[in-house]
């Protein structure tokens, strides 16, 4: 009879499966993979054995509130923010443990984390998001077809709100694009997204220019030497626009879904719209833009008004 899986050996298959499966971004994986690894450590490190596969379907509630008091504790105890994100990266490992290597484990569902307050979302203004859209089309260094790519990957995620997962999975299929586009976004719910013209014309104009031939099932946006276009490209991209605009750290990919919201917010959509627009499953999540547009407003009024 073969030996049990290590806990460490489950670990490797879990991150292989996130990264393989479910297409995780490099930072999930490396965040996920770090708090999986502490966690098995602490359990070892508290029962004095080796932790395998079947002692981890043993882990009481207890054990799991005491590895969480000990990130609390010591030289560098982590915020509420981040327990709370460590507690949902082993919910999903044991998840996959009982899914995928049938070693169910019920007392991790009986583990509550530190209760957070969502943050404001950090949108940019119309016209940094204009600035960011624009300036991969000034990059002299760049050939003119990678330029046409990034703009066009920019200016879908703030013309439609999409996450930067929803824009790379596109396929070649998906253009021309229409005048509506159907984004299949998590837990695979699909939504109803319109297209505007300018990000019509955008996709247009990087295929024009692609230098592949590119598969009816393959993926829209291509990479230099041909593979599918990463999330961290797209993340390391905006990061050199912003260094090169002067923009803030928060000028992020996911910034310009946060600025899609708050400026159709800022011209009078109503929350309902931008829920669906967004594929938001609660409403409380949309009304988190109501918080910076309040805050825009505020900021006009101090700025502008004689008295303030």
């Amino acid at each position: 009879m073969a030996a049990p899986l290590t806990a460490a050996q489950a670990r490797t298959a879990w991150l292989e499966h996130l990264e393989h499966e479910r297409r995780s971004s490099p930072r999930t994986l490396e965040a996920y993979g770090f708090a999986a690894a502490r966690y098995i450590f602490f359990l070892e490190q508290h029962r004095g054995e080796s932790l395998t596969v079947p002692g981890l379907t043993t882990v009481t509630a207890g054990e799991l509130r005491a590895w969480l008091a000990h990130l609390r504790s010591g030289d560098h105890p982590l915020s509420p923010r981040s327990l709370s994100q460590s507690l949902s990266a082993i919910r999903t490992f044991h998840r996959f443990l009982d899914r995928r290597l049938d070693a169910p484990n019920s007392a991790v569902t009986l583990v509550r984390g530190p209760r957070v307050k969502p943050g404001v979302p950090r949108p940019i203004t119309e016209d940094q998001a204009a600035g960011l859209l624009e300036e991969p089309s000034l990059d002299p260094d760049r050939e003119s077809w990678e330029a046409a790519r990034d703009q066009a990957v920019l200016t879908l995620l703030y013309g439609c709100g999409l996450r930067i997962s929803e824009g790379l999975s596109l396929k070649r299929s998906d253009a021309p694009l229409s005048d509506v586009l159907r984004i299949t976004g998590k837990g695979s719910k699909t939504r109803m997204v319109p297209v505007l013209p300018a990000v019509r014309e955008a996709v247009d104009a990087y295929l024009a220019e692609v230098p592949f031939v590119l598969a009816p099932d393959g993926p829209l946006f291509l990479a230099k030497r041909g593979g599918r276009l990463s999330p961290r490209h797209v993340q390391q991209t905006v990061q050199n626009l912003r260094g090169r605009l002067g923009l803030p750290a928060s000028a992020t990919p996911h910034a310009l879904r946060h600025s899609f919201a708050t400026h159709l917010l800022g011209a009078g959509a109503d929350l309902r719209s931008i829920q669906e627009l967004l594929g938001h499953a609660s409403l409380s999540t949309t009304q988190r833009y109501t918080e910076v547009d309040a805050a825009a407003l505020l900021g006009a009024y101090n700025q502008a008004h004689p008295h303030a």
